[in-house]
């Protein structure tokens, strides 16, 4: 986007008319001052301009070319708040002319938007374009700001969404991991009880491991005993009880 400059008051060099020119520089300091701001200004001594439009205002502090020319220098040497206070303080003054003001709020919004102040800068030319309606370049830097700001809006609503995306995912992971670790808590719990129900003493005061128990050659397992005939030498058959040994 262009910046606009305010060149000053140009003296015509005629030799007819120097004395009335030194007259006037005597008597109006801050134009000699504003001459020599834009001469360093043409030579992109843009620091030197700013100190000679410093002098300038403080020799008139209501001079709107020293103030205007004073931005434009700030502008190009990137200061670029300090150029964005002094064009709002020409925009207040309601003494000068629509068109005066529609210049200075047309660099307002030039300065707003080399800091990203895109909001800022979409009414600064909505002002200049209401203060001059004729304004083209207030016109197209207008809808080129306001296109920005809606690819910049529209990236904002992706990233958030993706960010709630990713939230949810996260939600997710940590839900799947929580069911999984009360899935391995259950069957611990499971394994656990079975166990402890395997190892439930018995009846007899021994420890029952699955029921499980081995009896002698020619022994008949009867539940936790074993169990042996014999035949006496009257002929007489007799039982033999015993626990069985467990595996």
């Amino acid at each position: 986007m262009r910046t606009r400059f305010y060149i000053g008051i140009a003296m015509l060099a005629l030799a007819a008319l120097a004395p009335f020119a030194e007259a006037a520089a005597q008597k109006m300091p801050e134009r000699r001052l504003v001459r020599k701001g834009n001469r360093q200004f043409g030579r992109e001594r843009y620091d030197k301009s700013i100190e000679s439009y410093t002098r300038a205002l403080e020799a008139a502090p209501t001079s709107f070319e020293a103030a205007y020319d004073l931005a434009n220098a700030m502008f190009r040497a990137e200061r670029y708040d300090t150029a964005e206070q002094t064009l709002k303080g020409i925009v207040a003054d309601s003494t000068r002319s629509d068109i005066d003001r529609s210049e200075a709020v047309y660099n307002l919004g030039n300065t707003q938007f080399a800091q990203q102040k895109l909001k800022e800068a979409l009414a600064s030319y909505r002002a200049a374009m209401r203060l001059n309606p004729d304004d083209k370049e207030a016109k197209y830097n207008y809808a080129y700001t306001k296109h920005l700001l809606q690819q910049q809006e529209q990236q904002q609503q992706n990233d958030q969404n993706k960010d709630d995306q990713n939230q949810d995912q996260n939600e997710d992971n940590q839900q799947n991991q929580q069911n999984q670790q009360n899935q391995n808590r259950n069957q611990q719990n499971k394994n656990q009880n079975q166990q402890n129900q395997q190892n439930q003493p018995g009846k007899d005061g021994t420890l029952r491991q699955n029921n499980r128990r081995k009896c002698r050659n020619g022994e008949i397992h009867w539940k936790i005993f074993c169990k042996r005939f014999f035949i006496s030498d009257s002929g007489r058959i007799y039982l033999q009880y015993r626990h069985a040994q467990l595996y």
